[in-house]
């Protein structure tokens, strides 16, 4: 059946062949007339089979149908197709940039003409089919294509077949003639690959003209940038040639001009600063650094001139492997940081010294509250032994009255006693005070002298000693009230403790310096001994009585000595005597007065017999002063107040020659307030000040005035030598 009916044939063709499988059963079927029943089934057979024929015909139909409108959608498909290509290539021709599509395995779909414009060799083989890797690797070896200077072919391939790897890919590809393109890169969908390529030469050198005038702007704007730093800047390139500096290196270098230009080695600017220090650093090792082929490490080293200029000098490496060095002149710093540290070192000297000063004082603070502790112990009992004697002697004068005289002598000679303790204490209390200002002033050594020696002539005599001053001549800078304590504290010393034999006070001359020296035939001193003698309550025998005093002589001696600045000396051999000394500066002779109180010595030319005006608020002073005065044989007009005395003044019939004032009169009236009082209502008249504040404001004011002081307490002597009595 399958040859009888074939598919392929016509309609045509089938229907004829299927008429005459049809009259060929009809013929049959009337031959065979002797089996009426299977005949007829064969008949049937034959029109079940002319049903399926007629029925496969018709399926055939559709088929041919179907086939035949499949085909005129391919043929319209097809066209279209053709139609959409030849668009598609006419649109890419179009279009200004080189065009290629690879497809999914990278074979070449198709290019327009201008996707191997900038390569000629390649246009044979820009053909569909055309691998990618031969595209590269044709692209890699052609003429027209710049290599990189650090690639060649094979690696320039390898690199852009690894820039196909990614999805989306943008890079510049150098030609010859100062040509460019720019060639991207993009992944579709469906894992083909389009390729654009744009001449971008234009771009390119518009890029450049634009980054070397910028370039230029900045090179400008650099050099002024530099020319404006404190520092000098020099920058040399990866060959090590200078190719930007400023002109605070040559200042601060010394180059010649000559050597700073563009194209100057390295090395040539170091050879110029061998003259220079170099510290930690040498040219050698620097040219070392400089030659270093990897990564070089920022420096840091000084240089100096013998002239002290002192300069710091940091060298880095650029991104490019230039060189950068920045030379800073840090002269002022460093001079500054010694200044600094020899004030650090300064001050802490300073601050040692200062804290040995503070040990000192409080060392001092400590014996001197150590002394008045002892001065206290002691003074309970010497101070008041011969108070207590004064006290009996006065209290025995009604009952004694044939042995006046005697008694009032032995009553001063206690008083003294007391008043000598007393006069003690406030020298070794002033000389503790490092506030305590001396009065030095140019002293006549001479007349100092032959006074001393006129008061202790009679000591020496009623102990039956020898004693004989030689003052010399010659006048020196001193205190002269403290210098006078000074030698008779040595004189009396002397006298005290020597038994038999005489006392020598004479002076000797060793260029600007006069030694004064009290020579004794006394025990002599060990020398374990001789440093204790100057300590305060020190004394080598024990006394027999208080009027021997507490043994603050020599500790007067020795501190009024070092803060004058008069070297004290002793030697001393047990047995045979002691030789005290004490050493001043020479002063040239000035005419002034050397005993403390300017104007007496005229006070004293008049003579007896004075009109003296005595203020002083306690009673019992100003009696006591008033008596002693008249015993000198003067007058004396006396008041509790300053008003008193301006008003006994104005009633007087008589103006007085001299004022004795007390400081303190009342509680608030000061002598200082008083006198010009005084002398507006009587004039100018001279004036004695008498207190017993020996405070830096009272000696200050009176020295200002012109007035001479009487400290308390006071004796007849002294009261004399002011007055003139």
């Amino acid at each position: 059946m399958d040859d009888l009916i074939n598919p392929t044939d016509s309609i045509e063709r089938q229907n004829e062949k299927l008429m005459t499988i049809a009259r060929v059963l009809m013929q049959r079927v009337e031959q065979v007339t002797n089996d009426g029943g299977a005949a007829y089934a064969q008949f049937q057979r034959a029109v079940m089979l002319e049903d399926q024929v007629r029925a496969r015909t018709r399926d055939l139909e559709r088929a041919l149908d179907l086939l035949n409108q499949s085909n005129a959608q391919l043929s319209i498909a097809t066209r279209e197709a053709e139609t959409a290509r030849a668009t598609l290539t006419g649109a890419i021709e179009t279009i200004q940039e080189g065009f290629g599509l690879f497809d999914a395995d990278d074979r070449m779909v198709l290019c327009n003409s201008r996707f191997g414009m900038f390569m000629p060799e390649m246009k044979a083989l820009l053909l569909p089919g055309l691998s990618f890797y031969d595209y590269v690797r044709a692209a890699s070896r052609s003429s027209a294509l710049e290599l990189p200077r650090e690639l060649n072919p094979d690696q320039w391939a390898d690199r852009r077949r690894r820039r196909h790897g990614d999805s989306h890919a943008v890079f510049n590809v150098a030609l010859k003639g100062d040509r460019w393109i720019q060639v991207s890169e993009h992944r579709t969908n469906a894992g083909q690959t389009v390729i654009l390529q744009t001449d971008i030469t234009d771009v390119m050198r518009q890029e450049r003209r634009e980054r070397e005038r910028i370039l230029d702007h900045q090179s400008r704007l650099i050099a002024a940038t530099l020319e404006h730093l404190d520092q000098g800047v020099c920058v040399f390139d990866e060959a090590g040639v200078l190719v930007a500096w400023n002109s605070r290196v040559r200042e601060i270098l010394s180059l010649p001009v000559k050597l700073l230009r563009a194209g100057t080695p390295l090395d040539a600017i170091l050879k110029a600063t061998r003259d220079f220090s170099w510290s930690e650093l040498s040219v050698e090792e620097i040219a070392a650094w400089v030659a270093r082929k990897d990564a070089r490490p920022p420096l840091r080293f000084d240089l100096s001139q013998d002239a002290g200029s002192i300069l710091k000098v940091h060298a880095r490496e650029t991104p490019d492997r230039g060189l950068v060095f920045s030379i800073t002149d840090v002269t002022a710093e460093r001079h500054a940081a010694q200044e600094l540290l020899r004030a650090k070192e300064t001050l802490e000297r300073r601050v040692v010294e200062r804290t040995l000063e503070l040990e000192d004082a409080l060392s001092a603070a400590e014996r001197a509250n150590a002394s008045k502790t002892r001065f206290v112990a002691a003074a309970s009992h010497d101070l008041l032994q011969p108070l207590s004697a004064a006290k009996l002697f006065i209290s025995s004068l009604p009952g004694e009255p044939q042995g006046v005289a005697m008694i009032g002598e032995r009553a001063l000679s206690a008083l003294t006693s007391v008043e000598t303790m007393l006069e003690a204490l406030l020298d070794i209390s002033k000389l503790e005070t490092a506030e305590y200002a001396f009065d030095v002033e140019p002293v006549d050594l001479g007349k100092l002298l032959r006074k001393l020696g006129d008061e202790f002539a009679p000591l020496a005599a009623q102990k039956g000693l020898g004693f004989r001053v030689v003052p010399g001549v010659a006048t020196i800078e001193t205190d002269p009230g403290y210098f006078r304590r000074i030698v008779q504290n040595l004189i009396a010393n002397a006298i005290r403790h020597t038994a038999s034999g005489r006392v020598l006070v004479g002076t000797r001359r060793r260029g600007q310096m006069v030694r004064v020296e009290i020579r004794d035939t006394g025990p002599g001193i060990p020398e374990d001994q001789q440093e204790e003698i100057f300590k305060e309550f020190h004394q080598l025998k024990s006394r027999a009585s208080a009027s021997e005093g507490l043994g603050l002589g020599l500790a007067i001696v020795e501190r009024a000595c070092a803060r004058l600045g008069h070297p004290l000396g002793l030697v001393s051999i047990p047995g045979r005597g002691s030789c005290f000394s004490v050493t001043a500066q020479r002063a040239k002779e000035t005419g002034r007065q050397e005993n403390g109180f300017p104007g007496s010595g005229a006070a004293g030319g008049r003579g007896r017999g004075k009109m003296i005006l005595l203020v002083d608020d306690d009673r019992d002073m100003r009696e006591a002063l008033s008596v002693s005065l008249r015993s000198l044989g003067h007058r004396v007009m006396s008041a509790g107040s300053g008003d008193e005395a301006l008003a006994r003044l104005a009633a007087a019939g008589e103006r007085p020659e001299m004022l004795i004032l007390d400081f303190r009169i009342g509680e608030t009236e000061t002598a200082f307030d008083l006198l010009p009082r005084i002398q507006a209502a009587i004039g100018r008249t001279p004036c004695c000040l008498l207190t017993a504040d020996r405070g830096h404001d009272v000696i200050d004011g009176a020295r200002a005035r012109g007035i001479p002081i009487l400290f308390k307490p006071t004796d007849l002597a002294a009261l004399a030598e002011v007055v003139g009595g």
